[in-house]
């Protein structure tokens, strides 16, 4: 009888202690689907000559997420007016560094979605980068918001969950070429030959191929293709080719640090073309143009956003302020301000699609055109492959530390200062 007992006594003894276990297993899923968080990874250089580049972008998908986590009524974007996505959803980011290296960048985006279980990411400023990572998350059918790189072939590889912002050097390289057309008929500039330098990656050798391509559609000649390593410690022998062959025209790939060695070595050599154009972030970079003074005055290049640009988008003014408050007081530059976009489009396309399985989210935002306040043309579509076909730019010139609009003529607010003044007039 005894033994009889003990063993009613042990057996009641693992099921109750079982019973517990159970119970806080259920108690603690129970906590976990009450958090209602969507997990979004950041994918930027933070690290590397492009670094001041990619903590900007970081900090933009920092200021959309807290306008749309938050209440802001006063603030006119989607989402502002309300608290959180799909009743109650809380977007939380987790951060990773690609140091601008597509090996360290796709083995970050494996870890983003393997390891900390990322939702989607927003990245990744080189299109170096981007292009392998997105790739990571095509395989494993998860969406990839890209805002700036801006290599056309990204968006010309059929893939599904892949969506960019930017315009692409493509539609860039024609954007610049047209300049060239119309200074030629509106003040005879007689620009008839063409140089380029670019950084050897993905998005300096596709931007070298399309400033070609549209240099040979418009009559150009290219007599000098200068191409160079991202991280240069000098730039002697590209800058004395380009002087050496004098083209009229300078067509730059050139980003960050590596753009404001350009400029110090073509005055260091006392060479200007007539008109210099970049692409990207280096001419657009506020902390650049600050540091070179008025070295930078009367370089070039596309602009999607610049605090001169206020008139024309008054909706950013007070998601700037949030910005600044994240990046000691810069504001907004071309690049970083897409990649508030894509955050807001994301968003956007989840409460819309009213779920968070990626592929219905991914039909809806190819489905949908998407107000976008921070853009250009306060739209945002996307065509098969994932580009925004709504994206737009607007040439600009340095004048006196500003990014003065000049291209196309009915945007423009300041004539262009052409050609360049030589440095010993400056």
């Amino acid at each position: 009888m005894f033994r009889f007992s003990s063993r009613l006594a042990c057996l009641f003894i693992f099921f109750t202690v079982f019973c517990m276990i159970l119970g806080f297993g259920v108690g603690l899923s129970h906590a976990q689907t009450k958090q209602k968080i969507i997990k979004i990874g950041t994918l930027f250089p933070l690290t590397g000559p492009v670094a001041t580049a990619g903590q900007r972008c970081q900090a933009a998908v920092q200021t959309a997420v807290e306008i749309i986590n938050n209440k802001y009524p006063d603030i006119k974007v989607p989402l502002a007016n309300k608290e959180g996505l799909l009743d109650g959803y809380k977007i939380v980011l987790v951060h990773a560094d690609s140091q601008g290296k597509p090996d360290v960048g796709k083995a970050e985006a494996e870890r983003l979605f393997n390891q900390e279980g990322v939702w989607a990411i927003i990245g990744a400023y080189n299109s170096s980068v981007s292009k392998p990572a997105s790739l990571v998350a095509e395989r494993m059918k998860k969406i990839f918001m890209c805002g700036a790189s801006s290599s056309a072939a990204l968006t010309k590889r059929d893939l599904k969950f892949f969506f960019r912002m930017a315009p692409t050097d493509e539609t860039e390289s024609i954007e610049f070429v047209d300049v060239l057309k119309w200074l030629n008929k509106k003040k005879n500039a007689n620009i008839k030959t063409l140089g380029i330098i670019y950084e050897n990656s993905e998005f300096g050798k596709h931007a070298s191929e399309e400033a070609k391509k549209a240099a040979s559609a418009a009559g150009l000649k290219v007599v000098a293709d200068v191409a160079f390593s991202p991280g240069a410690t000098n730039l002697n022998s590209e800058i004395q080719t380009l002087k050496k062959n004098n083209p009229d025209a300078l067509f730059g790939a050139v980003l960050g640090a590596d753009y404001s060695l350009m400029v110090k070595t073509m005055k260091q050599m006392a060479w200007l073309p007539k008109i210099a154009i970049n692409y990207c972030s280096g001419y657009q970079d506020p902390v650049i143009a600050k540091q070179l003074g008025s070295d930078a005055d009367y370089f070039m290049g596309s602009t999607a956003y610049s605090p001169q640009f206020a008139s024309l988008m008054p909706a950013v003014a007070a998601v700037e302020k949030i910005f600044k408050t994240k990046t000691n007081g810069v504001p907004f530059d071309g690049d970083s301000i897409q990649e508030a976009v894509a955050m807001f489009v994301l968003a956007q396309a989840i409460e819309k699609a009213g779920t968070l399985d990626p592929e219905k989210v991914a039909a809806t935002l190819h489905a949908n055109t998407w107000d976008s306040p921070l853009s250009l043309g306060g739209k945002v579509a996307f065509a098969k492959g994932g580009q925004n076909i709504k994206a737009q730019s607007i040439v600009t010139q340095l004048q006196g530390g500003e990014y003065r609009r000049i291209y196309p003529e009915e945007m423009a607010d300041t004539q262009i200062v052409f050609p360049m003044k030589p440095w010993n007039q400056r």
